[in-house]
């Protein structure tokens, strides 16, 4: 299976896939100068053929063919939403974007299935938690902006929380495969996990600004606020990942063509009731430290347009299900990925 691997200061590029599409229709956008290429075209998301045929995908009492679906288009960057061994929007969408890069007729998934149940024939690990994970938690976590700004640290919750997130998943599905509560878990304790390339908080780089530098540079998303979908591709507009997202609220979405002009690791967060409800700045806010829980999560891509930007998230369960005030929200899983796929001078597209 393939590690993902957590850029450094002096590398910031990941591993990903040469090819992947988008599930958007015909995109239009203007360009921003003449050294631009022109707009990614994409080709529209199917799940049956012209005849409304299709090959199921497993049946939803099949937990564990799900789940190594799911744990397949991740390690491959098919973003599938959080692991739960349910083959739902985002994983249906995952599972049609793979077969139209692979060539594989519309609505035919007996080749994605076989792929998973070949590369991922274990869909099941163990984690035992040590010691040193408990310094990303932080105990009684206050629920609201002032009692944050006094803290130094926005950690997870729990241990469960922490541990949810390392392997994509939830803290309900890690008590349904555990077949216990799992809140009182502690150094030593064993936990059965989805078998995904975790998300090591303690690899992610600290406090690092991009520099506009890389390949990356001329890269671009275009972010599907209708699909709730982001897809990035390279200097020849050949698409190579994509994950779900949030938009912001339909009065702060900003339809258009922008760049991304700053990106940091680990951000805080400048905390203005005004400016997430209005989109006006205030001189009444509050600074939230670093964290997990941090409001922007662990990653931080801010673009031309004011106030907007990619960025990670404290809640991943709700991706794609809630709206954001605003930005274009990620789980931190995902947003660590932002480095190796973008740098200030990318284009960002909305439509």
């Amino acid at each position: 299976m393939r590690m993902i691997r957590f850029p450094s200061e002096a590398d910031m590029i990941p591993r990903l896939p040469a090819l992947l599409t988008s599930t958007l229709l015909l995109l239009a956008a203007p360009l921003l100068s003449a050294q631009d290429p022109p707009p990614p075209r994409a080709v529209p998301l199917d799940l049956a053929d012209k005849e409304g045929n299709y090959a199921p995908l497993p049946p939803k009492t099949d937990l564990d063919a799900n789940l190594r679906i799911q744990i397949y288009l991740d390690e491959n960057n098919f973003g599938p939403g959080y692991l739960d061994g349910k083959i739902g929007e985002f994983g249906k969408k995952a599972a049609s974007v793979y077969n139209q890069i692979n060539g594989i007729p519309v609505g035919n998934y007996h080749p994605l299935i076989e792929a998973s149940q070949k590369r991922v024939p274990e869909p099941y690990t163990t984690y035992t938690i040590k010691e040193e994970d408990l310094k990303f938690v932080t105990a009684n976590l206050p629920p609201n902006p002032p009692e944050q700004a006094k803290t130094k640290y926005l950690g997870y919750r729990n241990l469960l929380e922490f541990t949810a997130e390392r392997f994509h998943t939830s803290d309900e599905f890690l008590q349904q495969i555990n077949g216990k509560n799992l809140y009182g878990l502690a150094p030593g304790s064993v936990v059965k996990v989805p078998n995904i390339s975790p998300f090591e908080l303690e690899n992610w780089a600290k406090h690092v600004k991009f520099k506009p530098e890389g390949p990356q540079a001329s890269h671009s998303v275009v972010v599907d606020i209708r699909a709730r979908v982001a897809i990035f591709f390279d200097d020849q507009n050949r698409p190579i990942a994509s994950f779900p997202i949030t938009p912001g609220r339909p009065k702060f979405i900003q339809f258009g063509e922008w760049k991304v002009t700053n990106m940091v690791s680990t951000p805080t967060f400048r905390w203005d009731k005004s400016m997430l409800e209005e989109g006006k700045r205030s001189d009444s806010f509050y600074e939230l430290p670093l964290g997990p829980n941090n409001p922007v999560g662990i990653m931080w891509c801010g673009t031309s347009r004011s106030g907007i930007g990619l960025h990670g998230t404290p809640t991943p369960h709700t991706i794609g299900r809630a709206e954001s005030h605003g930005c274009i929200r990620l789980a931190n899983w995902d947003a660590v990925r932002l480095p190796g796929l973008l740098r200030p001078g990318s284009r960002v597209i909305i439509r």
